[in-house]
């Protein structure tokens, strides 16, 4: 029986106090009770051969599934046709580290639409990724799954149905649905089961249900302005800010969905990871 994955982005306090090197991620996690972990590129693609095929092979040993964060810097919609380009690279590089640590789904952000309107943007963005899509599989990355990533900030390009646009540029893109952006962007407005099971029935209204029942997923909870929008990570032992997880992980198990969540809270998304994990099966 195939079930929803879980596990953290990046390295969690917890686990910096325990291990050295992030190719024993995998161990950690397995002791933990989590299978899936999300490597982070967001500063640039920095893996070497010899550290790609060392967490690769822990993994492996460890039955971790892993997915792979591209750079922040990447922008599919950037009015500067060079920068477009560059985007390009910087997803043809995240796509072969992907190989090497045995990841098989690269997350991607989308940029701006601050200098143009939304419909312009979209369109750069659909053409870029539609470009990168064809690059990748021109240099043998066919199997590595792009995942546009919706964004929290509000002047951003990535809202829900942007995101579901840039998915239907290619069958193989899945969506990553990032609640606590969604939630940041929205100013708390997906935060209840009926936002989230909203959510849910877009994607598989748009995207049919194959993509749906694998979709990728972000969650944390996320502290935002009512201008901006997104500010910064919380953990879940926050109060104040949503979303809550467990509305979603009852909706998720009820409909027999199985995405990999990622959770990306500030410095406890090992443990947080796990929380969602034992609600999850609490409802199986």
């Amino acid at each position: 029986m195939v079930n929803a994955l879980f596990g953290p982005a990046g390295s969690s306090e917890d686990f910096l106090k325990k291990y050295r090197s992030s190719s024993d991620m995998p161990k950690y996690l397995k002791e933990l009770g989590l299978d899936a972990f999300e490597y982070q590129c967001g500063q640039g693609v920095r893996v070497t051969d010899a550290s790609g095929a060392a967490l690769k092979k822990c993994a492996e040993e460890n039955g971790i599934i892993l997915s792979l964060h591209s750079p922040y810097f990447i922008s599919l919609s950037s009015v500067e046709e060079e920068k477009r380009d560059k985007s390009i690279d910087y997803i043809l590089q995240s796509c072969a580290a992907a190989v090497k640590i045995g990841a098989k789904r690269i997350v991607i952000h989308s940029g701006s639409c601050a200098k143009i309107s939304r419909e312009e943007a979209l369109s750069l963005a659909k053409d870029t990724i539609k470009r990168a899509r064809e690059a990748a599989v021109s240099q043998g990355y066919q199997d590595i799954r792009f995942c546009p990533e919706t964004m929290g900030k509000i002047n951003q390009l990535g809202n829900l149905d942007e995101v579901l646009q840039l998915c239907l540029v290619d069958e193989s893109f899945i969506p990553c649905i990032d609640f606590g952006h969604l939630n940041a962007r929205t100013l708390g407005g997906v935060n209840s089961r009926e936002a989230f099971e909203d959510i849910l029935l877009k994607v598989e209204n748009t995207l049919g249900s194959e993509r749906l029942k694998s979709f990728h997923a972000h969650f944390s909870k996320i502290e935002y302005t009512p201008k901006g929008g997104e500010l910064k990570h919380l953990t879940f032992e926050d109060t104040v800010f949503g979303p809550d997880f467990e509305p979603l992980m009852e909706l998720v198990a009820k409909k027999g969905l199985t995405p990999t969540f990622i959770c990306e809270s500030a410095g406890t998304q090992s443990f947080d990871a796990l929380a969602m994990r034992n609600s999850y099966y609490s409802y199986l």
